[in-house]
């Protein structure tokens, strides 16, 4: 009976005590892709991944990003709001605050209409580095893949 008591309480601790656990994974997915930018989606979290063509830091390019969470159908209304930017006129920028980073969309314009773009200038709200980040320009057709639409 002492025996059988001895190996209980040894199994009840070893399952106790483990070192290895199993924790809930989420997908990621990855989204539409334009040359080396890219969207993905964590969650109800999407991030989007843009090749930096001027910062702060003088790096060079380089792959930056900002995040928000899919609140109110954010990203639908991030992809209409640079949408519509490509059909106002004049062109004008257009200011976005997000939770961690401040985005303009700045759009240049053409003759063409088709030839109109769009960059992302990301600054962080952070005071401590607040370092400012330029997109390469994107085309409309590009923001469609971009956005899988």
């Amino acid at each position: 009976m002492k025996r059988i008591i001895t190996i209980a309480v040894l199994l009840l601790s070893v399952v106790s005590f483990a070192q290895i656990k199993v924790l809930e994974t989420v997908p990621v997915e990855k989204l539409g892709k334009v040359n080396n930018n890219y969207i993905q989606k964590i969650g109800d979290e999407y991030t989007v991944y843009y090749t930096s063509i001027q910062n702060d830091d003088e790096e060079g390019s380089s792959l930056r990003k900002f995040t928000f969470k899919n609140v109110n159908n954010d990203y639908a209304s991030l992809y209409s709001i640079i949408m519509n930017g490509f059909g106002a006129s004049p062109l004008y920028d257009i200011k976005l605050e997000l939770p961690n980073n401040y985005i303009w969309l700045h759009y240049t314009g053409s003759v063409i209409p088709e030839k109109a773009t769009v960059q992302f200038m990301v600054s962080s709200k952070e005071a401590s580095s607040a370092t400012s980040n330029v997109s390469e320009p994107f085309v409309k057709d590009q923001i469609n893949k971009l956005f899988q639409k």
